[in-house]
């Protein structure tokens, strides 16, 4: 995975989508989340012994996994603040490792791939091994979640039931309708390994012709709701997916990469207790959950932190 300025793994160097930002700030503006805390984000100051602080980047699905984890400390009596919406990773790598910032919610790959970005991604296993052993001494990675964010061939509701195309489909279901399909997706898309060429080397999929558009964004997510292109680079918890009711067809030879939501920890900030809680979210957050999560706090505007707390109460976290 390689995120620049918003999330897709092969497009980008930090996670945040256009979209994703948008609703963050939004929701920041109205005083969601962990807008409690009135500290500035960026400030280098460190937190008291006893306080664990839980930091986001600057975008809403970022924001509600840092609540997911703070609530989930809370919930062992572990006092938690919060610095919500800080920036890009090269921002917030630099507080996690003079320990400003004690817990952010990372991807795993995206991570590997900001650390070093020819570093090979074989399985999510081997991807947290390699960006442990490339992290700051003073950090690690927890364990990480089933839940992913990353890219994926979508195809909108009117393809899925022409084709009998369903959620349990994978992406050489496709093989013999990608003739008479048009896909969108950034101009790289078209040209890259994690895109079409990716696709007919790996799946045998040859589509008909090829939209530039932009990456996984409102472009993308218009062209693929109007049936401009009945395929596109969408990123697996855009809440669109819920709304327009896209099909994401399922990429079993990880040519997407991974981008496994995880929790990177200043270690010495954190304690035994504290790693558990936060393995006990990853064990229980697959890429529904988060996608359903996702749409209640971006197409509903409901507050994070209440959805982050219905959601921990329902897994039995709190």
């Amino acid at each position: 995975m390689t995120f620049t300025a918003l999330r897709s793994s092969s497009l980008r160097n930090h996670p945040g989508a256009a979209a994703l930002a948008l609703a963050a700030a939004a929701a920041l503006l109205t005083g969601c989340s962990s807008s409690d805390d009135k500290s500035d984000p960026l400030a280098e100051d460190k937190p008291s012994g006893d306080t664990v602080v839980v930091g986001s980047n600057n975008f809403a699905e970022s924001v509600l996994i840092a609540d997911l984890y703070g609530e989930a400390l809370k919930a062992k009596g572990i006092k938690v603040s919060y610095k919500p919406n800080i920036g890009s990773r090269e921002t917030t790598y630099g507080l996690l490792k003079n320990g400003s910032v004690t817990v952010l919610p990372e991807y795993n790959g995206s991570l590997l791939a900001y650390l070093d970005p020819k570093a090979p991604q074989e399985s999510a296993e081997a991807v947290n091994t390699a960006v442990k052993s490339k992290l700051d001494a003073k950090l690690t990675l927890l364990e990480s979640s089933p839940a992913e964010d990353k890219d994926s061939v979508s195809v909108n509701a009117e393809t899925a039931k022409k084709y009998d195309l369903t959620a349990d489909s994978t992406l050489a279901d496709l093989k013999e309708a990608a003739p008479q399909l048009l896909i969108g997706g950034s101009p790289e898309f078209q040209t890259r390994h994690q895109g079409l060429k990716g696709l007919e080397a790996e799946y045998g999929l040859k589509f008909k012709s090829f939209k530039a558009l932009d990456a996984g964004g409102p472009l993308t997510q218009a062209a693929l709701t109007k049936n401009t292109v009945q395929a596109a680079d969408i990123f697996t918890t855009d809440p669109t997916i819920t709304k327009e009711g896209f099909v994401v067809l399922k990429d079993p030879k990880n040519l997407f990469g991974f981008a496994n939501v995880t929790p990177l920890v200043y270690k010495s900030g954190l304690s035994e207790e504290g790693v558990a809680a936060l393995n006990a979210v990853s064990a229980k957050l697959d890429t529904k959950t988060l996608l359903d999560l996702d749409s209640q706090v971006q197409l509903e505007n409901k507050d994070p932190l209440d959805v982050a707390k219905a959601w921990l109460k329902s897994a039995g976290l709190a």
